[in-house]
């Protein structure tokens, strides 16, 4: 009767925040969104001990040789739940997982799948190893209890290629920079489906504090809206049927690239670039006061540098 007591209490952990009790559970739901093909989308909004950190979109491929994953989330637990989800859907075993990038709601919950190869970008598995372990403190910090026994696991496959077969699936990659320095996309060619992870963000705020630059952004942007595909999943945001994801956030590129280059010119000082005010279209994206804030601290000590 003991042991059936503490298995109960340990299989629902609870959270008591702002006056709620909260359950540490993700009820992730796959959804369909093309043949064998299944998003599990996150939500708009910042990291929180709400959400869990659970702001991503991370999403999975049924092939006849098992199921391949992109990107794992923030948390062990996280991972874990994706693996429910998975098991929702199909019996086939995980095959391969891919990490997108360095950021730590897309590959801390890699430990969910340790016996699995897990691929990403050569740089990429640098970056992880290099600030994994902070990162992981640092989503502690942010959403908590949400994080108990998540640790750093490793990518453990470079990946050098630009094409893999999977069973009846297909699989091209492409190599970016913009957002973090080593960003990977992967299209699924049977299917058409592009895996855009954080190179592209739609109607919730992009983030810079890792790019080489806007117009390297800008640039690769343009690139990848040029390769083929019938439906692109954005790290965060909506699926789309066409580039309207990426015509957004080159408006937005662009518009931010104009104000910080026109306030160095101006001397204006970091705080007073804060109050710039966007621009309708932009100012109606989730969280653009917030990232546009976060931005000028990343980014305007370059302009203002340029500038004198």
């Amino acid at each position: 009767m003991l042991n059936k007591t503490i298995g109960a209490f340990i299989s629902v952990v609870l959270l008591v925040w702002g006056g709620q009790v909260l359950a540490l559970e993700y009820q992730l739901q796959p959804k369909q969104i093309a043949p064998n093909t299944y998003l599990l989308q996150g939500k708009m909004q910042d990291f929180s001990r709400e959400n869990g950190g659970n702001i991503m979109n991370t999403a999975f491929v049924v092939t006849s040789e098992g199921v391949v994953v992109f990107d794992t989330g923030p948390s062990r637990r996280y991972g874990e739940a994706m693996r429910n989800a998975i098991a929702q859907v199909t019996d086939q075993p995980v095959a391969h997982v891919f990490n997108s990038h360095q950021h730590p709601d897309h590959f801390l919950g890699n430990q969910a799948f340790a016996d699995v190869d897990i691929w990403a970008l050569p740089k990429t598995g640098e970056q992880i190893a290099q600030h994994g372990n902070a990162y992981a403190e640092n989503m502690y910090r942010m959403v908590g209890d949400w994080m108990r026994a998540t640790e750093l696991q490793l990518p453990t496959k470079p990946l050098e290629q630009d094409l893999m077969q999977v069973g009846d699936h297909r699989f091209r990659f492409y190599p970016f920079t913009g957002h973090t320095g080593a960003d990977l996309v992967m299209v699924d060619e049977t299917t058409g489906v592009m895996f855009a992870a954080d190179m592209v963000f739609f109607q919730r705020m992009l983030t810079t504090p890792h790019t080489p630059g806007i117009g390297t952004w800008a640039k690769e942007l343009r690139e990848l809206a040029a390769i083929p595909f019938k439906l692109m999943v954005p790290g965060h945001g909506p699926v789309v049927h066409d580039t309207r994801a990426v015509e957004q956030m080159l408006s937005y590129l662009d518009w931010l690239d104009r104000t910080l280059t026109e306030s160095a010119a101006q001397g204006k000082s970091m705080h007073e670039v804060m109050q710039s005010k966007l621009p309708a279209s932009l100012a109606a994206i989730n969280l653009s006061r917030e990232e546009f804030v976060r931005s000028v601290v990343h980014l305007y000590p370059d302009y203002e540098e340029a500038a004198f």
